[in-house]
């Protein structure tokens, strides 16, 4: 089984809520990465998405760009960011691993190849931004064969019939994107998660992450009384960005993500309660 299957079973077990953070690999230095996601997991990390740098994110917004290029002038190319996944799995065995990025360095590698190799790194899955699912079948087969998760984005604006193609071909869960632009916007509507969530479900049975412009802990518990699991992103990296060492970086992922990781428990002890009263 799936790393990711056998943890959201184990979180549905627990009453628990999913913190998923974002970094990107090599930013901001490739020296703190395995550093970092250590001390993510450590700070109550329930799966990990590593960004694969590229130089046209046209998904995110300026501060996972800036990321971005700060990773790939620091020579972060795919076989670093394998690497890195490599060097984490001699620490931690279990904590899933997603790889987030763009089909360029995927299609330039080859799927096979790039399947093959992220399996045997220790990745988990594989989220492509610009490869939505009616465009996915021959890499979904690529990755399956290897053991691999293909993880879909849906948008406010996904039409039901991609809606029911994503949900034919998605494993491990589905990211919800719960605002209408790039990653790191500010204008969360929490009112409208719950209905969106509905509408993925009655689709997909799998657990529904919503990410996108989520900076705060009660922002974080807000969206979590919704989903699954919540996709913590710009708003770290945003912190990791003026850190000058790899200890800045780790004091600022532990300080940051176990304050969210605060708010989510708290959000599972208050159903606790209601389910026993």
């Amino acid at each position: 089984m799936n790393r990711i299957d056998q943890k959201f079973q184990a979180l549905a077990e627990r009453g628990r809520k999913a913190l998923v953070p974002y970094v990107t690999a090599g930013h901001p230095h490739p020296d703190a990465t395995v550093d970092i996601l250590h001390a993510a997991v450590e700070a109550g990390a329930d799966l990990l998405e590593l960004g694969m740098p590229f130089s046209d994110v046209m998904a995110d917004g300026p501060v996972i760009q800036n990321a971005c290029a700060k990773a790939l002038q620091h020579g972060t190319d795919l076989d670093a960011v394998l690497d890195m996944v490599r060097q984490f799995r001699t620490g931690d065995a279990e904590t899933p691993v997603i790889l987030m990025g763009y089909t360029n360095p995927i299609e330039r590698r080859g799927a096979e190849r790039f399947a093959a190799e992220a399996a045997a790194a220790g990745v988990d899955a594989l989220l492509v931004v610009d490869c939505p699912a009616d465009e996915a079948e021959a890499l979904k087969a690529e990755l399956a064969g290897h053991g691999l998760h293909q993880i879909f984005l849906v948008a406010p604006t996904t039409t039901e019939r991609r809606l029911q193609r994503m949900a034919q071909l998605a494993g491990g869960f589905v990211y919800y994107v719960s605002i209408k632009g790039v990653t790191g916007a500010a204008s969360l509507d929490v009112s409208t998660l719950a209905p969106a969530v509905k509408r993925i479900r009655a689709a997909a049975a799998l657990p529904v992450a919503i990410g996108f412009g989520i900076r705060e802990p009660e922002q974080a518990a807000a969206v979590a009384r919704a989903a699954d699991a919540v996709v913590i992103g710009s708003a770290l990296v945003e912190r990791l960005d003026s850190c000058t060492s790899v200890a800045d970086a780790v004091a600022e992922t532990r300080g940051y993500l176990a304050a969210v990781r605060s708010a989510l428990d708290a959000v599972g002890a208050d159903r606790q309660a209601v389910a026993n009263a």
